[in-house]
């Protein structure tokens, strides 16, 4: 169940362990909201740090390991209110942070850290004349806790390591030349069964189908459908497709990937031609995009995956 909890002007973080690569939450404050993202619960290195409603409730930022200058910034001009609840969003995918507001799958913010980080807490606080209230969705108080699975965000380099061991939480495994992992999610068919991967192109993170017969897997990109021999299959994810239309993308729908802009893409499909084909869903587009017969077709009405 959320909790609700009021911050004095301390800049003192309460932390909560961070769980499946996302916290929602929402605040009441008028400037300076504070989330540390890390890997204790506490103020330990490597730290980012996300400031809402900063200078004023003019811009918000994020800042790593407390240093200056700020790696992302964004004018965010009154995006905090004193008297009533504002809701927002942090994910972190493949060391990717996105920022964005509750109801809006576009962030605000975006940053690509080039080192591996580990995000198992998430500390809140308000701080410079501020005082806050915080609801925080699902949260886990649990700072003596020193275990590992389940709480590395889905970054695919972390999860990998326990896929497969029972754990119940979907990870992204490495395979490529046709390889389906044990547990592989299967989510398509066209003669042969298709099974959820995912692939960079042109500085996306892109979900798409893997066709073992054709050792590869399909993603979808500017018009065309693309071939790769190198990706990752979804596995330990007991799937429940959801029929939906648009940007109505469920909360419990799993993040697969991003944009090069930092956009989090999901997975869907789409019954086109006799065959269950498995794509992305781009949110700011309103549409999932499937790789079929050497295309990229965007439909509006598309099923999408939940774990």
């Amino acid at each position: 169940m959320p909790i609700e909890l009021n911050t004095p002007d301390a800049l003192e973080y309460h932390f909560y362990q961070f769980r499946n690569g996302m916290c929602q939450f929402r605040v009441r404050a008028p400037n300076d909201a504070h989330l540390a993202l890390t890997g204790e619960p506490n103020e330990t290195h490597p730290i980012a740090e996300v400031f809402i409603g900063g200078w004023q409730n003019s811009k918000s930022v994020i800042r790593y390991n407390q240093t200056k200058p700020e790696v992302a910034e964004a004018n965010t001009p009154q995006i905090l209110s004193p008297n009533e609840f504002r809701g927002f969003w942090i994910r972190v995918i493949d060391n990717v942070i996105t920022v964005g507001r509750e109801g809006e799958a576009a962030p605000f913010l975006s940053w690509h850290n080039p080192q591996p980080f580990l995000v198992n807490y998430v500390g809140v606080c308000t701080g410079w004349g501020a005082s806050g209230s915080w609801i925080i969705d699902d949260p886990q108080p649990d700072y003596g806790w020193q275990g590992s699975q389940g709480t590395q965000g889905i970054s695919s380099q972390l999860r990998s390591d326990f896929a497969g061991q029972g754990g119940g939480s979907p990870c992204w495994v490495p395979a490529s030349n046709g390889e389906v992992p044990p547990d592989a999610v299967e989510g398509g068919t066209d003669g042969e069964p298709q099974f959820v991967a995912r692939a960079r192109h042109e500085g996306d993170l892109i979900p798409g189908k893997l066709v073992p017969s054709h050792n590869v897997t399909y993603v979808s990109f500017g018009g065309g459908e693309h071939p790769h021999s190198d990706y990752e299959v979804l596995v330990g994810c007991r799937p429940h497709w959801i029929q939906v239309e648009g940007d109505k993308i469920p909360p419990n729908a799993v993040p697969a990937g991003e944009t090069a802009q930092g956009e989090p893409l999901f997975i869907g499909r789409v019954h086109h031609e006799g065959a269950v084909t498995i794509g992305k869903v781009q949110p700011s587009h309103g549409a999932c995009y499937i790789p079929y017969g050497g295309q990229e077709l965007a439909f509006q009405a598309y099923e999408i995956l939940t774990c």
